[in-house]
C-alpha cells in the first residue's frame, strides 16, 4: 500500500464507513452500483467473482446474496476480518494483489474503491498483471478508481492490460455507465479475449 492509503485508513473509522453504506440505503439510495454492474456481467444462474481489493466485503457479500461464487481479497487484516466477521460462509483471503495467485479465474475480476491507485506506485502494474491473470477466456476485469496526482493514469492503466492480454471494451465515468469524457473518474471494462493474440499482431488470430 501506499502513502494515500496510509493517510486514508489513519483517518478513517471502519464502523462509520460500514456505516454510511447502511445509512444510504436506509435513506432510498443505492450502494450497490458496482455489484449492479458486475452482475450485469454475470452467466444467469449465477457466476464467479474475485473482489480484488474487497476491504470490508460490501461489494462481495451483496454479490453472493443475489447467488453468485465470490472469493474476496485484501491486504488490510482488519477490514478483512470485518468481512469475515459479516459473511463467515464466503473465502476471504489476506493477499498482496501485486504477488496474488489463487491458482484458479474468474468470470470477472473487480477491483472497486481506488484498489490500484492505493497500490504502491513501483507495483501497480505488477497488481493489475495478477488481476488480469485471474480472468477466465471471455470473462472481464473492471477497474474503478480517481484520476489524481501520483495515481495511475489511463494510458497506464490501458497499457498494463494490454499487457496481460486483456482487450478494453468500455471507458466510463460512473459505475452506472455513463460515458467517460475525461473526468477525474474512470471505471475501465477489460475482457480477456477467448483465443490468444496472434504472437505477430497482438490481435486475435482470424483462424
Amino acid at each position: 500500500m501506499n502513502d494515500d492509503w496510509a493517510v486514508w485508513r489513519a483517518r478513517t473509522d471502519l464502523d462509520a464507513y460500514d456505516r454510511r453504506w447502511q445509512e444510504l440505503a436506509d435513506s432510498g439510495a443505492n450502494p450497490h452500483g458496482e455489484a449492479d454492474r458486475v452482475e450485469g456481467l454475470l452467466p444467469p444462474g449465477g457466476g464467479t467473482v474475485l473482489d480484488a481489493g474487497c476491504g470490508t466485503g460490501r461489494v462481495a457479500i451483496e454479490l453472493a446474496r443475489r447467488g453468485h461464487r465470490v472469493v474476496g481479497t485484501d491486504l488490510d487484516a482488519d477490514m478483512l476480518d470485518r468481512a469475515r466477521r459479516k459473511a463467515p460462509e464466503l473465502t476471504w483471503v489476506e493477499a498482496d494483489l501485486a504477488t496474488l495467485d489463487l491458482g484458479t479465474t474468474f468470470d470477472v475480476v473487480v477491483a472497486a474503491g481506488n484498489v490500484i491507485r492505493f497500490v504502491r506506485p513501483a507495483d501497480r502494474a505488477a497488481a493489475v498483471h495478477r488481476a488480469a491473470a485471474h480472468v477466465a477466456p471471455g470473462g472481464r476485469l473492471i477497474v474503478g478508481f480517481s484520476l489524481v496526482d501520483g495515481g495511475p493514469t489511463v494510458d497506464e492503466h490501458l497499457a498494463w492490460c494490454e499487457e496481460a492480454g486483456l482487450r478494453t471494451e468500455r471507458l466510463d465515468a460512473t459505475w452506472d455507465g455513463a460515458p467517460y469524457d475525461g473526468g477525474d473518474y474512470l471505471v475501465a471494462q477489460h475482457v480477456r479475449p477467448v483465443r490468444p493474440p496472434s504472437a505477430t499482431t497482438g490481435r486475435p488470430p482470424t483462424r
